[in-house]
């Protein structure tokens, strides 16, 4: 974790005076995803460093089977050959998978960041498998447990049923009282799409929701960043016509939206370099500058 630290650290510093690194330049579709853009130079790193070598890496895989309950959860190893496996930490538990325990379940379907099906823990930090480089140094091994806080159905399979249906409750689609003009599409501004930048990218995969220590406590009355930051999406779209009613359905029950704390672990921890902790506060300011001054005292 220190070793990432530094190197974000630096990576800012030397943005600061010109001298980013050389392999940023060969990232050019990772610009404005400083997320993915230092997941990608580490990636290019450790193949690097490990391609000509046989290096073996200890991963360390949360394990529990419902077949077996009277077995408590354990931390099985792995030791994997990293001069023939992929840099990604999926890469590692496919081959882990193949090779060494097809019993390991896991869930994973596009391997690009894009189906959000791969969240777990690692390293203690939640991350989707595919966008995490392998650690390089060999002498520390890879933890790898299910996203925290959450039910676990298998290994490192967990229950989204309730996610899910917050995401649900929150009706995520354009919502209109009449057709589009010449009843084709509905159009926007370029300048009013742009607002969706950082909103619209958001990929489901929990890793902030599982992050966020209100979300911990109160899973059943606060919906989570996640689903906030969908909520705040279709209330930002200019083509939306329910803005009233989405705020007002948020905040009928206050603790769906403020039972948030700005404790920021969502912002920490998105893969895709999101924001979610911004969308809330921008909601809850919408929101009260909608009321009147007397009940914005008494909230």
């Amino acid at each position: 974790m220190s070793r990432n630290f530094l190197h974000r650290g630096y990576n800012k510093i030397a943005r600061i005076f010109g001298r980013a690194d050389a392999k940023r330049q060969n990232f050019p579709v990772l610009e404005g995803h400083p997320a993915a853009q230092e997941s990608a130079e580490v990636a290019l790193k450790t193949h690097g460093t490990v391609k000509d070598k046989r290096l073996f890496k200890e991963f360390r895989i949360y394990r529990w089977n419902p077949d077996r309950p009277n077995r408590k959860p354990f931390l099985q190893s792995y030791h994997v050959d990293l001069s023939n496996c992929g840099p990604m930490v999926l890469d590692a538990l496919q081959k882990i998978k193949a090779e060494n325990d097809s019993s390991l379940s896991y869930r994973r379907s596009c391997r690009e960041g894009i189906c959000g099906s791969c969240a777990m823990n690692i390293d203690g930090t939640n991350t989707v498998a595919c966008l995490r480089p392998i650690e390089e140094d060999t002498s520390i091994p890879t933890v790898i447990t299910p996203l925290p806080h959450m039910f676990v159905i298998k290994d490192l399979v967990v229950d989204l049923t309730n996610f899910y249906q917050q995401y649900k409750s929150i009706e995520p689609w354009l919502k209109t009282n009449k057709p589009p003009k010449e009843g084709r599409e509905y159009r926007q501004s370029r300048a009013d799409r742009k607002k969706l930048d950082g909103l619209y990218e958001c990929i489901l995969c929990a890793c902030c929701s599982t992050s966020c220590p209100s979300y911990w406590w109160n899973p059943e009355e606060f919906i989570g960043p996640a689903a906030l930051l969908h909520a705040y999406r279709w209330i930002s779209d200019s083509r939306d016509e329910y803005t009233e009613e989405r705020l007002q359905a948020l905040t009928e029950d206050q603790r769906r939206l403020y039972r948030c704390r700005a404790i920021k672990n969502c912002t920490e921890n998105c893969p895709k370099s999101l924001d979610p902790a911004d969308a809330i506060h921008k909601m809850k300011t919408k929101h009260l500058l909608s009321q009147p001054m007397e009940m914005v005292e008494s909230m």
